[in-house]
């Protein structure tokens, strides 16, 4: 590190930090494609430039030492975002049913719901599971391939039941995984005392 310079933690500006904003755009642009153009190509475009720019982010950070909290924060969040507005999109122009829609929304929710007993004590975030991280890998591949589905041939009809094998495996894994940060926290709540135990110990 330069000698003067901003610890790298604490920058803003990083390469893996404006890639992530530039996915945080990204969002509307697919929204506008898939609800408003129904321009199902461009849209596949976006989402497979969100993937790649999801793993080059990270794999950016520590290639370039460019870590921060920041970017800590801001990558799952803008992932979270992304699970929640294409399949909402994809539900509001009748591609996959609602149920599927709302477990996965569901899931989410109760994990934001249980949220404060990990700051309770200290903590902002488990580490994410490799079960996790292949759930979300799968739907967020499971979501372009139904789209490019929806062209009316034999090849799209295939690229869709692949596409739909993928959500119901990954649907599979992110409950899973769910289960499993489920118990993390009941970990973390039953052997770490809460802040107030602790300053009140010392």
């Amino acid at each position: 590190m330069a000698s003067g310079s901003e610890p790298v933690h604490d920058r803003v500006l990083t390469v893996p930090n404006v890639i992530s904003l530039a996915r945080l755009g990204l969002i509307g642009v697919f929204l506008y494609l898939v609800l408003v153009a129904r321009a199902d190509g461009p849209a596949v475009v976006i989402l497979m430039l969100s993937g790649v720019s999801d793993w080059a982010d990270g794999k950016l950070a520590r290639l370039l030492d460019q870590s921060s909290a920041l970017g800590a924060l801001l990558d799952p969040a803008i992932d979270r975002l992304y699970m929640v507005a294409v399949p909402v999109a994809f539900g509001l122009r009748g591609l996959v049913p609602w149920w599927i829609i709302g477990t996965l929304l569901a899931r989410d929710l109760l994990l934001a719901a249980v949220l404060p007993v990990l700051r309770s004590r200290g903590l902002t975030a488990l580490p994410v599971t490799y079960v996790g991280k292949a759930g979300t890998f799968a739907l967020m591949s499971a979501f372009p391939l139904i789209l490019l589905g929806q062209w009316d041939a034999l090849a799209g009809r295939v690229v869709a039941s692949i596409g739909w094998a993928f959500l119901i495996w990954g649907l599979g894994m992110y409950l899973w995984a769910f289960v499993l940060y489920l118990i993390q926290v009941g970990l973390v709540a039953r052997t770490m005392p809460k802040l107030a135990s602790r300053v009140a110990d010392v």
